[in-house]
């Protein structure tokens, strides 16, 4: 099928992401905030990051009027209706997700196709949610998504050859590549990576390093572009935490139990970044 108008379920950093990417590869594009408010701090959010394209020359103010004028906020989900392709980006809860893809199965027309960006819970549970399963998939983008090539494509048992075709095409004609992968917990990338961040704060816990040094020797020593406590801030340690223990409940490996640090950071609402504390203040 063909895709011409894109929406987009979450006005949070991926979200935000989505839309902008959307709408710079010429697609028009519709994200739906819970409240007005946040759509138009969305929308500020976008202008403000077309401008540093326009300032860096990597498009110009033309290119940007017109993505601009592609772009829809909203905090009305009936605005969604006509969309070809919907993302949900919304909170990594499966019943929060559960219910929205409920909602948008009412809303959407038929022809729909409903996708979510969880980066590790079951798609499977949100196809059955819908009166579409066959038209539901996983597209799971990576953070921040103008600059992350790669895209999960994640059919669940329900999805047609079609869908799963369709929301391919749609990643790779954005500049991405696009993989496809099994629906289990963490997909691929998540699957190998959280043990890993989990296996760093189990060390930080030990005294093995400061949390300085092993950021230090995994960038140093490893060549990776972040250490560990740097990127588990960056992913948000609710988020990690929520992956580990999805992690846990599928496959049941030790080295998957959240450690005691993570835990009680995300209790005390040290969230990463996005907060201004995590393992590092901001």
């Amino acid at each position: 099928m063909g895709m011409d108008k894109i929406g987009v379920c979450g006005a949070g950093i991926m979200g935000s992401g989505l839309v902008q990417l959307a709408v710079v590869n010429g697609y028009e594009a519709v994200l739906r905030s819970r409240t007005a408010e946040s759509a138009s701090a969305a929308r500020a959010q976008l202008e403000t990051s077309l401008d540093k394209l326009v300032a860096k020359e990597r498009m110009t103010s033309d290119e940007r009027d017109a993505a601009l004028t592609r772009a829809l906020f909203t905090a009305d989900v009936s605005d969604l209706s006509d969309c070809d392709l919907v993302i949900e980006c919304v909170v990594e809860d499966i019943d929060v997700k559960r219910e929205l893809f409920r909602e948008l199965d009412q809303v959407c027309k038929p022809h729909t196709l409903l996708a979510t960006n969880t980066s590790t819970l079951p798609v499977v549970e949100l196809a059955v949610a819908t009166q579409r399963p066959d038209q539901v998939c996983g597209v799971h983008f990576f953070n921040p998504v103008h600059a992350m090539e790669l895209v999960e494509i994640v059919p669940p048992l329900t999805a047609s050859r079609e869908t799963v075709d369709a929301v391919a095409d749609f990643a790779t004609s954005c500049g991405k590549r696009a993989i496809e992968v099994k629906d289990e917990a963490g997909f691929v990338v998540n699957a190998l990576l959280f043990p890993y961040l989990n296996a760093a704060i189990s060390m930080l816990e030990r005294g093995t390093a400061s949390m300085e040094d092993i950021d230090a020797a995994m960038k140093s020593g490893a060549n990776y572009a972040m250490g560990p406590f740097a990127l588990l801030d960056l992913v948000g340690l609710d988020t990690s935490l929520s992956i580990l223990d999805a992690l846990h409940a599928e496959f049941g490996r030790p080295g998957d139990v959240a450690a005691p640090t993570l835990r009680r950071l995300v209790t005390a609402g040290h969230l990463g970044r996005k907060t201004g504390r995590g393992f590092y203040t901001y």
